[in-house]
């Protein structure tokens, strides 16, 4: 009996002794903001856990790297962002990273839509810019080299438009996959899963928001023009290109008059900004105010997270505009 449970006392501390060493075969991801970060998340899911830059509430647009930022980038084995436009904070950090460590650049690597920066802040429904399809051959669309960085005309918040999310998960996937070929299956595994899910939510959201295909809206800054696109809605103008700069008397005054000239239903602010700006919009004007949430603030991390951000965008548009 004695002998027996020594087997099992010794049994047992060499797989404490072994884990650490099954752990340490998955590599050390790296990922800038917290959409991009739930979706790999999911991808790795019974695997490892992929570690996040810019917290929840934060912005990637004014976001400073902490000592602790710099500690995990330079342990990272792949780092996982958008683009300099996004997140410009990492585009020194990353370049002095060993060659060693796999950068995916999602707007140049992932062969997603892209969609290209509306100019001004006030646009009618046919002004949408122009749609750049990475991936399939359409008419309307034009493909870029890729052996190049060049996307300072591209608007960035790619993440909002599910078919970009596929991509995002499908390269993801592959990359992971030749990096750690021991998980590969798992990876598959995930990336299934979740591009099922996608579809599936897709579906739901189409659905959900076409009664309010054609109520125009205002919103605080020009991020959801993947999301509008996608879906088919109506946004009449933004504040701002970037929220990190306040809008100026006169840009007030255009917004007020879009917002009577185009009946525009609601203004939106954002979790990240809540200027008292939108008061000032509104006033007088008969639009409502609502909140759109681009990062997801307050989700905890996990690929859950990815489907609850654009259901929350979805039905706040709807309770907004349905009032």
């Amino acid at each position: 009996m004695r002998s027996r449970r020594l087997l099992a006392g010794l049994t047992a501390l060499v797989l404490v002794m072994l884990l650490p060493t099954v752990l340490q075969a998955a590599p050390r991801v790296v990922v800038s903001i917290p959409p991009i970060h739930n979706l790999v998340s999911g991808i790795m899911e019974g695997v490892a856990e992929p570690v996040l830059l810019v917290p929840g509430g934060a912005s990637p647009h004014d976001y400073a790297l902490r000592p602790s930022d710099m500690r995990h980038l330079q342990s990272a084995q792949v780092v996982i962002w958008v683009g300099r436009d996004l997140e410009g904070f990492l585009e020194r950090p990353l370049a002095r990273l060993p060659e060693s460590v796999t950068k995916v650049t999602l707007l140049k690597d992932a062969h997603l839509v892209r969609h290209e920066l509306r100019e001004g802040g006030i646009w009618d429904r046919h002004d949408h810019g122009h749609g750049h399809d990475h991936n399939h051959g359409h008419s309307h669309s034009h493909s870029h080299s890729h052996g190049h960085d060049h996307h300072h005309d591209v608007d960035s918040h790619v993440w909002l438009s599910p078919e970009n999310a596929a991509r995002i998960v499908r390269h993801v996937a592959d990359v992971l996959a030749d990096k750690d070929p021991d998980h590969a299956d798992r990876y598959g595994e995930n990336r299934d899963r979740i591009l099922a899910r996608l579809e599936t939510l897709d579906a739901t959201l189409q659905a959900r928001l076409e009664p309010v295909r054609g109520r125009p809206f205002i919103v605080l800054h020009d991020a959801y023009q993947y999301f509008e696109r996608h879906y088919g809605l109506t946004p009449a103008g933004s504040v701002t290109v970037d929220p990190a700069r306040p809008a100026g008397a006169r840009r007030i005054q255009e917004i007020r008059q879009r917002i009577q000239d185009s009946d525009a239903i609601c203004v939106f602010s954002e979790p990240q900004f809540r200027p008292a700006i939108v008061e000032t919009l509104i006033d007088g004007t008969g639009a409502r105010t609502g909140v759109l949430d681009p990062l997801g603030a307050d989700l905890p991390a996990g690929v859950g997270s990815y489907f609850q951000l654009l259901e929350n965008l979805g039905q706040s548009l709807v309770d907004c505009l349905s009032r």
